[in-house]
């Protein structure tokens, strides 16, 4: 079950009823029928849907939440595999960068000048070849694959980098510094 399911499971009002019965302390499907305003039959319609996704189980004292089922489901949800690496080997960038970077895209610009610069720097270092050229319209291009559901956009992005002197912009060319290598850290 994903996330996505339990969504579905919750578009119907009678399971999310018959879910808030249970998590508010009724322990049989009697309770929940009188508690919800459900006729037996629904009730228990519901509560079979939601004990059949483990999301409400029955034990020894009646019927419970499976907040245990729920934690699974957030971690799958948050992909709680390793945390992403972006290839530092410095601790505080990489953490830096793991909240503002995510999965090739970023999210947003650090509002603190020093995050701001080190997340610029990274952006440059992984989008241009050092000593390339490239045209207005190739830069803003790769820049708008960094900001695809983020909340910078591209022209931003392309100002503070030649501001920052990351790339050099001459006669509508633009090339990153070879200076420029040294890796974040």
């Amino acid at each position: 079950m994903t996330a996505d399911d339990v969504v579905r499971l919750f578009a119907d009002e009678r399971r999310v009823r018959v879910f808030a019965a249970v998590a508010l302390g009724a322990t049989s499907a009697a309770e929940v029928a009188e508690r919800t305003g459900l006729a037996a039959r629904e009730a228990a319609g519901a509560l079979r849907r939601l004990e059949d996704r483990e999301i409400v189980v029955s034990d020894v004292g009646g019927l419970a939440v499976s907040y245990g089922r729920f934690r699974d489901l957030a971690r799958a949800a948050a992909g709680s595999g390793p945390p992403e690496d972006h290839g530092t080997g410095d601790e505080r960038a990489e953490t830096v960068l793991r909240t503002f970077v995510r999965e090739g895209r970023l999210v947003r610009l650090p509002a603190r000048w020093e995050r701001r610069k080190l997340v610029l720097r990274h952006l440059a270092q992984r989008t241009f070849e050092a000593g390339r050229e490239y045209s207005e319209r190739e830069v803003d291009d790769l820049l708008r694959t960094w900001c695809e559901g983020g909340a910078a956009d591209h022209v931003t992005l392309r100002r503070y980098l030649v501001d920052l002197h990351h790339l050099d912009r001459q006669d509508g060319v633009y090339r990153r510094s070879p200076e420029d290598t040294a890796l974040i850290g």
